[in-house]
């Protein structure tokens, strides 16, 4: 069987306030898009007594056993019994991109043999054990426009607001470390929450919707910065890092021409 696990962009990120397990609290609305890396796994021979992950595409730079696809499927098998698995992952969302490939997988993998197999976990456990994966991995369960809070297990549903609109994903390759941008972010409660600001009209959104992540990444990388103003040059109506970086999107009223400079990094482009 063959999966593709969506990629997801963040419009806005706040980090509004460190939590005393350690993460942070914040806001932000989680947005999957098309772009979408693809998992297949068959059943193993009866003679096979453990789960293989082999990986192509992008090089994740970590072990099989690092994987959180593998990681779901180890910790799967303490609530259920299934047969062991052959599984294959190619990538085509970059890693340490801010578009939440790896969390996608895994969410992926968790709620594909949960029904293949008929485990029977219900919704809330397995979010929970999606979270214990990443803090944005619940959303993939569902995997639908989440207003999201807490640690950004905290969703709700809203309409699809970027529906007909045309989107642009630029990446030039650099990876962000995660808890990096975390140390150097200050959490600080907003004075409005970006719930509000979604009201506006799209072309309202600049200078009112924002990244916390994006002066300490366009500080250490500047050509991230030079990205985003060259979306705008090229007539986006809003432009914004993803996550916690490296990945800069656009969004248009329909289909740009953009210039070579923003072509050679477009990792995946199309209507929303």
């Amino acid at each position: 069987m063959i999966f593709f696990p969506s990629a997801k962009i963040n419009i806005g990120l706040l980090i509004t306030g460190k939590r005393p397990d350690g993460y942070h609290d914040i806001e932000t609305l989680f947005y999957p898009v098309g772009l979408s890396d693809a998992l297949e796994y068959v059943v193993s021979d009866h003679d096979v007594k453990n789960d293989i992950l082999r990986t192509t595409g992008i090089d994740t730079g970590s072990e099989p056993g690092k994987n959180l696809v593998m990681k779901t499927v180890i910790r799967l098998r303490e609530e259920k019994s299934f047969p062991f698995l052959k599984i294959h992952l190619h990538k085509a969302i970059p890693v340490g991109a801010g578009l939440g490939g790896g969390s996608s997988d895994a969410a992926c993998m968790l709620k594909v043999l949960n029904r293949h197999f008929r485990l029977n976990l219900d919704d809330q456990l397995l979010r929970s054990i999606a979270l214990e994966m990443g803090s944005d991995c619940p959303f993939f369960i569902d995997c639908t426009p989440c207003y999201a809070t807490g640690r950004g297990e905290i969703l709700t549903p809203i309409s699809p607001i970027l529906a007909g609109y045309y989107l642009v994903i630029i990446n030039p390759g650099i990876k962000i470390s995660t808890s990096e941008a975390y140390q150097n972010c200050k959490a600080e409660a907003p004075s409005d929450s970006l719930m509000h600001l979604f009201e506006l009209p799209v072309t309202e959104w600049r200078g009112a919707i924002i990244n916390d992540f994006e002066d300490f990444a366009f500080r250490k990388h500047p050509v991230l910065g030079d990205l985003k103003n060259e979306l705008y040059k090229s007539y986006a109506v809003f432009s914004l890092m993803s996550g916690s970086g490296s990945s800069v999107y656009g969004i248009f009223n329909e289909k740009p021409e953009l210039p070579p400079k923003l072509r050679e990094f477009i990792i995946w482009e199309g209507g929303l």
